[in-house]
């Protein structure tokens, strides 16, 4: 099921989603950078901005590195603590990069419009952060870059789980034919949750690589937690409004 947009169930004060856009923009702008890389570059900006787990947990960088191809320098220019940031801007190709936009744009602007904009940017990055940490001890050992918002979108959808329990998404469902139905909002990421795990206990034991389904766990609870907060500090939840299944 592909998220094309939300039917929101709740009042808001209306605010431009101008970091939800920006996020998407600045994700697009170095996605774009990539399509321009050769192979081999794109294998060494993914070492040198990508999150490479091995790095942090042994307090070892990599540098230069001998290959069948010659001897590649895979240093990150700035300290390896700063790929938790960098990681979560760079996507290994289109479907991952499309996949994770989608869903950004879809359920992003929703809770920055609730929360706020620098609320929300700090909202979003904590929550990749916490996704990278649990990625990261799942595979402590693993010397494959983690890349992608992946984890940080989970946060929005554990926050957004939080603060819109009701409200409806459409979607996109691709069977023997191609319709769109709505559905329940807590009905998909519940599924979409059950999916990560699912995918998370297959890889524990191994080394890393892959999809990172613990940094999507570790992000979504990350986000449900945080949202809680916020509502229990806020002192109130949004208020309900009348749903017309025909708008």
């Amino acid at each position: 099921m592909i998220p094309i947009s939300d039917i929101s169930l709740y009042t808001r004060h209306v605010r431009h989603p101008i970091v939800n856009v920006s996020l998407i923009v600045l994700n697009a702008l170095v996605f774009i950078y990539g399509l321009t890389l050769g192979n081999l570059d794109t294998f060494v900006f993914n070492y040198r901005y990508g999150l490479v787990p091995n790095e942090l947990t042994s307090g070892v960088a990599l540098g230069l590195v001998p290959t069948q191809t010659g001897i590649l320098n895979l240093a990150t220019p700035f300290p390896t603590w700063g790929t938790l940031a960098t990681s979560m801007f760079i996507h290994g190709g289109i479907m991952h990069f499309g996949g994770n936009m989608v869903y950004l744009w879809v359920f992003g602007d929703n809770l920055e419009n609730r929360t706020g904009h620098i609320q929300y940017l700090a909202f979003y990055l904590v929550t990749g952060l916490a996704a990278s940490g649990l990625q990261i001890m799942t595979a402590p050992s693993s010397q494959t870059p983690i890349i992608g918002a992946s984890g940080a979108i989970a946060g929005v959808l554990g926050g957004y789980l939080v603060l819109f329990p009701r409200n409806m998404v459409r979607v996109i469902t691709i069977m023997y034919f191609i319709t769109m139905i709505r559905v329940p909002a807590i009905a998909l990421l519940a599924f979409w949750l059950l999916l990560q795990f699912w995918g998370g206990f297959g890889t524990l034991g191994t080394t890393g690589g892959g999809v990172a389904y613990w940094a999507h766990v570790g992000g979504f609870i990350a986000g449900m937690g945080i949202a809680s907060l916020y509502r229990l500090i806020a002192g109130h939840a949004p208020i309900s409004i009348d749903y017309n299944p025909d708008r």
